[in-house]
């Protein structure tokens, strides 16, 4: 079986039957987890530069490069590798001759790579014509229906690798879904991190706060996978953010190190708020980006030949009112789409996107500024979707109402890229020739053999006669979301661990806790 031939479209809301009232029955007393597997795209990207303009953008990025340069700051074995390549290293600015991050990436850096999960069955490929949908990352306050919006807490990040653990078209369970504000921040990534392994079996980002806390990433990761296959295989993909304009500061090239080092993926990503981080128009953000871009993926592949990286862009922009990020909107759309051909052309897998939105409650506006988002990344031809489902307050919020609405658009568009089935199910001639003209199709064969996968089936969505939706209660969108999100968590069951692996990441954690008194830095 084919990966697209398992990618055949299924509802979020796991009803997919396999025949018979007996099973069907079965299906509604408990919904069977339907796990989707990465999407492989089957439709054409979309593109808004031709030859000349991705030539333009790459030659002013060349000169920021040469020119401007790039500032690495406390990292003194950066400036020292920068310097043995050739690079002109004054300070802590180093600028670069023209072609030279770009040949040190394109000569080492693979296209595209499988980050192993603990269940074979999750791992993912990132690159090439894969698509890949994580969760929401960073917030430091989460919003519900219940408890409006407060700051986060150790539980509400399980609550949220369990929701993605449950949804069948996230298949990252992702990295900093929410910050835990209620425990130590020097300690906090060990329980972040052991919520990934213990209570999802997908694949699952580090922590890049600081060097020893990517190390502390790597160290539970050989405890799940064992040392000799993290040497030759890649299982954490963490986020790696350049300090936008122009500058790589000391924790992120501290914690790529470590991950490039251990044979682990980083995305390299400028963090653009458009006006206030790079210039006001798409051209100039893109030659930004790309500088941004290669200096850090070359710096990867400085740091260890071969560790996997990915073209990283967040873009958006801000209002020019008040400052405040906005998102949506037609420029940051361009930007995205042109920095996915920039990134094809470098050849390494491509990060952008999600389903943004800068409104503070799931609603209309939410709604919008997310589909204005999340198409265009699959039609950019992102590899790695961070930001998928939860996303709410330009970031600063994680919202269950939000990721259970999100999710249910993901699946959207995992059966979007599916393209058009022209197999002879899909050409659908016999149910032609059955029906003839003047007549209809609900009853026909082929109708009967495909009604239950022939259309993508909203869990969100209601689409009942006004009569019926008053009777249950005129709930909107958030409203049903909310009783999905509590459903979800209850039926919630832990994928299998090994007692002895689970054991061992206990230890490890508490002894590393014991090791520091807690801070806050």
């Amino acid at each position: 079986m084919t990966v697209s031939d398992r990618a055949e479209g299924t509802p979020e809301t796991g009803r997919r039957t396999r025949g018979g009232a007996d099973a069907r029955r079965a299906l509604r007393q408990k919904p069977k987890i339907v796990q989707n597997p990465y999407i492989v795209r089957k439709i054409p990207l979309v593109t808004v530069l031709d030859e000349e303009g991705l030539t333009v953008i790459e030659n002013n990025a060349d000169t920021i490069l040469q020119e401007v340069g790039i500032e690495f700051r406390d990292e003194p074995e950066a400036l020292e590798l920068w310097k043995k390549a050739g690079a002109d290293v004054k300070g802590t600015r180093i600028r670069f001759p023209k072609g030279l991050p770009r040949s040190i990436i394109q000569k080492s850096a693979p296209k595209e790579y499988i980050q192993h999960a603990r269940n074979a069955e999750r791992s993912v490929r990132i690159g090439g014509d894969a698509t890949v949908f994580a969760p929401v990352y960073g917030p430091p306050f989460i919003r519900n229906l219940d408890d409006g919006r407060r700051y986060a807490t150790i539980e509400d990040f399980r609550n949220f690798v369990k929701l993605a653990y449950m949804s069948p078209s996230i298949h990252h369970s992702g990295g900093t879904v929410c910050e835990p504000v209620d425990l130590p921040v020097n300690k906090r990534h060990l329980d972040m991190v052991y919520s990934h392994i213990k209570y999802s079996d997908k694949p699952f980002m580090g922590s890049v706060t600081a060097p020893e806390r990517a190390a502390d990433t790597v160290e539970m990761a050989k405890i799940v996978f064992g040392e000799k296959f993290l040497e030759t295989n890649t299982v954490i993909t963490s986020l790696i953010n350049a300090n936008s304009p122009m500058v790589w500061d000391g924790t992120m090239l501290g914690a790529m190190k470590v991950y490039a080092r251990a044979n682990q993926a980083s995305i390299t990503t400028p963090f653009i708020l458009a006006g206030a981080m790079s210039p006001v128009t798409a051209a100039g953000t893109l030659a930004q980006v790309l500088a941004e871009v290669l200096s850090g993926a070359a710096t990867c592949q400085l740091y260890k030949a071969g560790a996997p990286v990915i073209f990283g862009v967040f873009a958006s922009s801000i209002s020019m009112q008040s400052g405040a990020p906005t998102f949506g909107t037609p420029e940051p759309t361009l930007v995205s789409l042109a920095a996915g051909q920039l990134a094809r052309r470098l050849g390494i897998p491509y990060r952008t996107g999600g389903s943004l939105c800068a409104s503070k409650v799931p609603d209309a506006q939410a709604a919008y500024e997310s589909a204005q988002t999340l198409l265009p990344t699959l039609q950019a031809g992102t590899n790695f979707v961070l930001h998928g489902a939860g996303w709410l307050e330009g970031g600063l919020a994680s919202g269950y109402e939000k990721f259970v609405m999100d999710a249910d658009q993901l699946g959207m568009m995992q059966v979007l890229a599916k393209g058009i089935d022209l197999t002879e199910n899909g050409q659908a001639l016999s149910a032609i020739r059955e029906v003839g003209p003047g007549s209809h199709y609900l009853g026909c064969s082929h109708t009967q053999a495909n009604f239950e996968t022939a259309f993508y089936r909203s869990s969100i969505a209601d689409n009942n006669s006004f009569e019926q939706w008053l009777a249950e209660g005129e709930q909107d969108a958030a409203q049903r979301a909310n009783k999905i999100w509590k459903r979800m968590l209850n039926e919630y069951e832990a994928p299998p661990l090994d007692p002895a692996i689970d054991e061992a990441l206990q230890a490890f954690v508490a002894q590393r806790k014991a090791a520091a008194p807690d801070s806050n830095v």
